[in-house]
């Protein structure tokens, strides 16, 4: 579902990512791991069409970002750290305004609100400003916008930071519900529980570069350490010595 290849991009001659390859398929939860600077919200964007690569391949669903943008963004719904929300619009406004701009017919945004503003506990807030809500509230109103177009692929990144433990349970909840609809799902974060608990496969990238990837067996079999946040700072550590 999603394929990439010897991705590089270079911000005036420095390479933030360097040679990452990766595939990540349908119903799995693909986890992409790395401190801060590592190339993983570059990579992130390269997929999502913000960036354009420096070189390389991605496609999506069969469509590469740099001959059809456009119907790479059709496939994708994406969730960033920042909401993006507009605050004196209603939640409800928000969804609707967003599902217009991809041209969603009324009678599909309609049945899509029905259907997805109960499964993330939404519907009530629904008629409430944006700029009224909680952070976590505002977090699933993006979320609502991300999943309403139904696209096979979701990119999800540091989707629980700064939320409260109901809301970032009730993040991640839906998230493992999105396996079982054979979405592809890739799911960047800092908290090493929280990636060891929703993640089928995990890339650890540091430096722009694939430091390593697998299951979860197979990173522990590759370290030698057991939890998953020794294996990420071995791993990191191996990387740059």
């Amino acid at each position: 579902m999603i394929y990439v290849s010897n991705l590089r991009k270079e911000f005036k001659g420095f390479a933030a990512v360097n040679g990452v390859s990766f595939e990540a398929q349908p119903g799995e939860i693909f986890g992409l791991l790395g401190p801060n600077g590592a190339g993983k919200t570059t990579t992130l964007r390269m997929i999502t069409t913000v960036l354009k690569p420096t070189a390389g391949e991605i496609t999506v669903n069969g469509y590469s970002v740099i001959r059809e943008p456009a119907r790479v963004r059709t496939q994708l719904g994406v969730l960033a750290e920042t909401t993006g929300l507009y605050d004196r619009l209603t939640a409800e406004e928000n969804v609707r305004y967003f599902a217009r701009l991809r041209d969603m017919p009324e009678p599909a945004i309609r049945s899509r609100i029905a259907e997805v503003f109960p499964l993330l506990g939404i519907d009530e807030y629904a008629h409430k400003r944006a700029g009224t809500l909680s952070k976590g509230m505002k977090q699933k109103v993006s979320l609502a916008i991300a999943i309403l177009h139904d696209p096979p692929v979701l990119l999800f990144d540091e989707p629980t930071a700064g939320l409260d433990v109901m809301s970032a349970r009730q993040v991640r909840e839906f998230i493992e519900r999105l396996r079982r609809t054979e979405k592809t799902v890739v799911f960047s974060t800092h908290l090493m529980p929280e990636a060891e608990r929703l993640c089928d496969r995990i890339a650890i990238i540091n430096q722009g570069k694939i430091a390593a990837i697998g299951t979860f067996q197979e990173l522990q079999k590759q370290s030698g350490e057991r939890a998953l946040e020794e294996i990420f700072v071995k791993l990191v550590e191996e990387a740059v010595a």
